[in-house]
C-alpha cells in the first residue's frame, strides 16, 4: 500500500535496510529533518522536508531526527519526533506522534523529540563510526558533538565512543542516484504536469503579456494538479532570456520577441525541469529560427549519447561540438572547428553544462566523476539535457540581428537497459512543433 508520498512502506524500509548494510553493523547513521524557515518576522515559508530524510522515511514533519543503528537488537530504526498535542494541532494541523511514527511510517521505535538528549548518547555508545551530514546545520553539529563528548566522558567506566565520522552523502547519495519504478512513476507524473503547464503558457502568450502573468498560468496548473514549483520559475522575454537564472519576471513581452520559460513541477517530492523557448507572436524570425534549430540539433546530439555504458560527459561534448560547428556556419564564430573547441570559444554564447541529475532535488545528488573520470551511465539514472545559446544584447562583436536572443531547450531523460526514455517527450520541441502549438491558440 502506498502512502501519501506515493512510495510504499516496503520501499522506504528497503532503502533503510540497503543503507544500513552499506554502513556496517558497528555504525550509526543520524539525520535530522529540515527545520522550518522564517519568511518574515513570525511567518514561515511552506514547509518542505529534507530530501534525504524524505527518501528514507516519507515523514513530513519538522522537529524530527532519524537514527539508523544496524544490528541493534531492540530496533534498528528509531525516530525522535514531536508528540501529539491537541492544543498545537488545533492551530497547525495533526501530528503523527510516536504511535503514528511506528504504525504509519514503519519505525521500529519512536521517542519524543524532547527526550533526544537523554537517549541518543546511549545509541552512540558502542558504535565505532558515525555517518552524518556535517556542515548543513551548525547548531545540530554542535549538539551531535556534545553527545559524543558525553560518551567520551564515560570511557573510564568502560564506555566505547565513536572514533570515526563519515559523510552520510557518500553512501546515501549514490543510492538516491538510481531511481526505482515507483520513483520513475512519480517523476513521469511531475513531467506530465509540467508539460501541461508549458502548453498553457504557450497558449496564453501574446504581445504585451507580462512575464509574471505567464508564470501565474504555469504555477496555476501546478497547484491545480496537487504539485508545487520545483524551483523558482524563470520566465524571460526578449533579452531577459539571456540571463541564465533570471528571477524578476516583471517585463512585458513585445511583438517579435522570444519567451524562454524554465519551469518544472514537484510532485510528491520529485522534480521535473523543463525549458522551452517560443515566439510570443507565434512565428520565429529567420535569426531566431536558425539559433533554435541549432539548439535542437545540439540536444539531439547529446541525446544520442544517453545510453548505458557511455560517459556522462559525452552528451555535453557532443552538444558543444554541434553548437560550435553551427556557430561557425552562421558566422558567429570564426576559425576552424578544432581551434574553437580547443579555445572553448563557444563559452561566449553557451556558458553552462548540458544537464544535471534530477530527482528529489532539481539539481539532484550523485557524483558526476569517479576517480577523476566521467562516470558511465547506468539504467535508473535520470538527468536533464539542456543545451542553449545566449547572444548578449550589448555584444557588438556580432551583427545586430543576433543580439538579445536567448534560447534553451531542456528535457528530462531516464537511462533504460537499452537506451533512454524522454519523460517530457509530449511537449513540442522543434521550431515547427512549437509554431504549430502557437497557431492552435487562435484555431
Amino acid at each position: 500500500m502506498k502512502a501519501a508520498s506515493g512510495i510504499t512502506a516496503a520501499e522506504f524500509a528497503r532503502r533503510r535496510k540497503q543503507l544500513m548494510q552499506m554502513a556496517g553493523e558497528d555504525a550509526i547513521l543520524i539525520l535530522p529533518a529540515a527545520p522550518e524557515r522564517v519568511r518574515s518576522l513570525d511567518t514561515h515559508y511552506p514547509y518542505r522536508q529534507d530530501s534525504d530524510f524524505w527518501y528514507l522515511t516519507g515523514f513530513p514533519e519538522p522537529e524530527a531526527v532519524l537514527a539508523l543503528i544496524p544490528g541493534r537488537r531492540h530496533g534498528e530504526v528509531v525516530l525522535f519526533c514531536r508528540p501529539r498535542d491537541p492544543e498545537r494541532e488545533s492551530w497547525d494541523g495533526p501530528r503523527a506522534g510516536q504511535e503514528g511514527a511506528v504504525e504509519r511510517y514503519g519505525m521500529d521505535d519512536a521517542y519524543p523529540i524532547e527526550d533526544m538528549d537523554e537517549i541518543l548518547p546511549g545509541l552512540l555508545e558502542g558504535r565505532s563510526r558515525v555517518y552524518y551530514h556535517f556542515g548543513r546545520e551548525p547548531e545540530f553539529d554542535r549538539t551531535l558533538i556534545s553527545w559524543v563528548n558525553q560518551v567520551r566522558a564515560q570511557v573510564r567506566h568502560g564506555a566505547q565512543p565513536p572514533h570515526e565520522f563519515l559523510e552520510l552523502g557518500h553512501l546515501l547519495h549514490e543510492q538516491r542516484l538510481f531511481k526505482s519504478k515507483d520513483e520513475l512513476r512519480l517523476m513521469q507524473r511531475a513531467a506530465d504536469i509540467s508539460v501541461q503547464a508549458h502548453l498553457a503558457a504557450m497558449h496564453g502568450a501574446h504581445a504585451g503579456v507580462h512575464e509574471y502573468q505567464l508564470q501565474a498560468v504555469i504555477e496555476c496548473v501546478f497547484r491545480a494538479s496537487d504539485a508545487w514549483p520545483a524551483y523558482g520559475s524563470i520566465v524571460g522575454a526578449g533579452a531577459n532570456g539571456c540571463v541564465l537564472h533570471y528571477v524578476a519576471n516583471n517585463a512585458a513581452a513585445r511583438d517579435g520577441e522570444l519567451v524562454l520559460i524554465d519551469a518544472g513541477a514537484e510532485y510528491r517530492g520529485y522534480a521535473s525541469d523543463i525549458t522551452r523557448t517560443f515566439p510570443v507572436n507565434g512565428r520565429f524570425t529567420p535569426e531566431q529560427r536558425a539559433l533554435h534549430d541549432l539548439v535542437t540539433q545540439a540536444q539531439q546530439a547529446a541525446m544520442a549519447q544517453a545510453r548505458p555504458g557511455v560517459p556522462y560527459e559525452a552528451g555535453h561534448q557532443a552538444a558543444v561540438e554541434t553548437l560550435t560547428e553551427g556557430l561557425l556556419q552562421l558566422g558567429l564564430l570564426s576559425g576552424t572547428l578544432e581551434e574553437n573547441l580547443a579555445e572553448a570559444s563557444y563559452k561566449r554564447f553557451y556558458r553552462h553544462k548540458t544537464g544535471h541529475w534530477l530527482g528529489l532535488d532539481t539539481h539532484d545528488v550523485g557524483d558526476y566523476r569517479i576517480d577523476g573520470q566521467s562516470r558511465l551511465l547506468e539504467p535508473g539514472m535520470v538527468f536533464t539535457i539542456e543545451p542553449g545559446l545566449y547572444i548578449a544584447p550589448d555584444d557588438t562583436s556580432v551583427a545586430a540581428k543576433w543580439r538579445g536572443i536567448g534560447i534553451r531547450t531542456e528535457d528530462n531523460v531516464v537511462i533504460t537497459a537499452n537506451g533512454h526514455e524522454v519523460l517530457t517527450a509530449a511537449l513540442a520541441r522543434s521550431a515547427e512543433e512549437i509554431e504549430a502549438v502557437m497557431a492552435a491558440r487562435v484555431a
